[in-house]
């Protein structure tokens, strides 16, 4: 029997994120009934600025109150939960440890709590996850069997949330699989110090890229969009393959420096002519991630769709029409 969206009511959380707006439109778009739990009011988020917002059900609430989750959760009577809602900044995380803690770890357990509550009703979760959970390790790529040891904030939290679903899965049979991304980029990301919409800011304005690191941290970079099919793929799989309490690494698998992705972006912006300034004043950062993705393409057949240079393309066009008014 083939999985269908329509009509299937579906939670997101952290829907005015990057990846959360991407999402929340393509589960629309496919017919399902979304409800999004929201904290903050971002006019600029996609999920506003594309309407999608008109046509979801909108919870306002925090996810450390684990009564008004429960009620999103229950009175919506949510089948399947997407929770991608985190403190997710690095640098953020490192300054406000408490508050990240609260939102990453308090936030997940009380949304999977909700969810155990709720059983008769929820079929599916899919929590996002890291790759910054596994810390730094000797060999590289991770694989899923490697250990969770990340040691700074963000980091920390990630690998604690994914204990959280792990125990669920096992202790309560909560539906609850995790997905471990590399750095994601798109259209709408609206968190400048990140790489890639700060460098494409820049360049579109004919400034200097800040590097705030020393430019040779190596990452996988991943389209927004070849996440919303990945996470749309594992939710579909997830029952039939009984997948409850795995993690899955999804990203291209072909890692780049810092300052390699700077001279993508600078390539697809044709601002080649702009030399970034190194600040060399990032901490909390670990040295090298890359991800092995050889499960999710055995287990789910998922597979990127898009190349460097075509989601380069694409994110570029979206700044250049939102930062620009459409001026090339």
């Amino acid at each position: 029997m083939s999985f269908s969206w329509t009509n299937r009511k579906v939670l997101v959380t952290g829907a005015t994120g990057l990846l959360g707006s991407w999402l929340t439109q393509e589960l629309v778009a496919r017919g399902a009934d979304v409800t999004c739990l929201v904290r903050d009011r971002v006019p600029r988020s996609r999920l506003v600025t594309t309407g999608t917002i008109e046509r979801v059900n909108v919870v306002h609430e925090r996810l450390e109150n684990y009564e008004g989750v429960l009620r999103a959760v229950n009175e919506y009577e949510i089948d399947t939960v997407f929770h991608l809602a985190a403190q997710t900044i690095v640098g953020t995380a490192s300054r406000s440890v408490l508050s990240t803690f609260e939102a990453n770890i308090k936030g997940t357990w009380n949304l999977l709590e909700a969810c155990r509550t709720c059983s008769s009703l929820v079929r599916g979760v899919v929590l996002a996850s890291s790759d910054k959970a596994y810390g730094e390790h000797a060999t590289l790529p991770y694989t899923e069997d490697f250990a969770l040891q990340g040691r700074y904030p963000y980091d920390a939290s990630k690998a604690c949330s994914e204990l959280l679903a792990l125990s669920y899965a096992t202790s309560f049979g909560v539906p609850v699989a995790t997905t471990r991304c590399g750095n994601l980029y798109g259209g709408g990301d609206l968190n400048y110090s990140r790489i890639v919409p700060g460098t494409i800011r820049s360049a579109l304005h004919g400034e200097r890229p800040i590097v705030r690191s020393n430019g040779q941290l190596v990452r996988d970079y991943f389209y927004v969009e070849d996440a919303v099919a990945a996470y749309i793929c594992l939710a579909e799989n997830l029952r039939g393959l009984d997948l409850a309490g795995q993690a899955f690494n999804f990203g291209t698998s072909t890692p780049k420096s810092v300052l390699e992705m700077v001279a993508a972006v600078l390539a697809a912006t044709g601002r080649e002519d702009l030399e970034p300034e190194v600040q060399n004043t990032a901490s909390n950062e670990i040295a090298a991630q890359t991800l092995d993705c050889t499960k999710a393409h055995e287990v789910l057949g998922w597979r990127p769709a898009f190349t460097l240079e075509d989601g380069l393309r694409r994110t570029v066009d979206w700044y250049r029409e939102h930062e620009l008014g459409g001026v090339s």
